[in-house]
């Protein structure tokens, strides 16, 4: 059992607060199984999959490789043509998945649906009225992402040191923290601040078992805490995404008030998955946080969660119990004798 237990291991019933956020493209069967395997949360990415047959059978790969629990991602996002996502929480709910990472636009029709099945809601928002929305649609942890996180950080541009805090206040559900966390500081930073878990996306992109070539990966080492771009601000529609020659390009158009319909070729999604693939980082435009200034290494997902508990640990245990008096008179009386 680890030493670190909250609403959320208990909530979920996972051994660390650690989740696995929903990533489009990311979300594979091999990841969120890694993931869970290693005891956090791991989270199959539903539209990553072309059709809910498709998710169906994504679902029963996650299940062969792991017998821990895992979730899906379902993101709903206003479309000129949108994904049936009705069919996609069918599928979810017929195959008995336990917990479902929510986010976007107007996801009651969908949370009541899962809740009426007995399954588990996270819904990820960017800002503490999103959260509050969420709690009396009766979800039952809040993922509250700051400015830092990668994709779509809302309109507020609130950074999680201030953010999370204020959602603690006010929000009675679980709170998992996201955007800018990729160790133990992290982790032992968002317990302090009133978060119960830290939710991770770019850090896990750096992993052995995630599904990207391995020129983004070795260049995701390359960059730090000023290599992502916010593009489509222009449009009300902002992402945090890795500074290339596409998002540039993007930001030159939006300077000279160009219309969307002349940006969204270079942003469409499946420009950016071929890159992902293809291991060309000037491709397509991808997510990514801020957190990239604190990634150096490229380990399994098992790795990488153990090291995280154990820094964790050990801050509390050691550098945190240093500041107050009386640890210091114990460590001190420890080393005299």
């Amino acid at each position: 059992m680890s030493l670190i237990q909250t609403r959320i291991t208990e909530l979920m019933g996972i051994e660390h607060p650690i989740v696995q956020g929903g990533m489009q493209w990311v979300g594979t069967a091999e990841m969120a199984s890694a993931v869970s395997n290693a005891g956090g949360l791991g989270i199959l990415t539903a539209l990553t999959q072309p059709s809910a047959d498709d998710l169906r059978r994504e679902i029963e790969r996650c299940r062969a490789l792991t017998r821990k629990p895992f979730g899906v991602n379902l993101t709903i996002l206003p479309s000129i043509n949108p994904p049936p996502y009705a069919e996609y929480r069918k599928a979810i709910i017929e195959m008995g998945v336990p917990i479902v990472e929510t986010a976007g636009y107007k996801p009651q029709e969908h949370v009541d649906e899962f809740k009426k099945h007995g399954i588990k809601v996270i819904h990820k928002c960017t800002a503490v009225r999103h959260a509050l929305s969420a709690e009396r649609m009766g979800v039952d942890a809040i993922s509250i992402d700051g400015f830092e996180c990668a994709g779509h950080p809302g309109e507020d541009d609130v950074p999680g040191l201030v953010l999370i805090p204020v959602a603690a206040e006010q929000v009675k559900i679980p709170l998992i923290a996201s955007g800018g966390f990729a160790d133990g500081r992290g982790l032992v930073a968002a317990l302090a601040l009133g978060a119960e878990g830290i939710n991770m996306g770019t850090r896990f992109c750096a992993t052995r078992e995630a599904p990207i070539h391995e020129r983004i990966k070795r260049q995701m080492l390359e960059s730090d805490e000023r290599s992502t771009d916010l593009i489509l601000r222009s449009y009300r529609n902002t992402a945090r995404v890795a500074r290339n020659r596409i998002s540039q390009e993007v930001l030159a158009l939006e300077r000279t008030g160009r219309p969307f319909e002349e940006v969204a070729p270079l942003v469409k999604g499946a420009r950016g998955r071929e890159g992902l693939q293809n291991g060309d980082p000037d491709y397509g435009v991808r997510t990514a946080g801020m957190v990239l200034g604190l990634i150096r290494d490229i380990p399994t997902c098992h790795e990488l969660i153990e090291r995280i508990m154990t820094e964790a640990v050990a801050i509390i245990r050691r550098r945190l119990s240093y500041f107050l008096v009386a640890g210091r008179d114990t460590d001190r009386c420890e080393t005299e004798s």
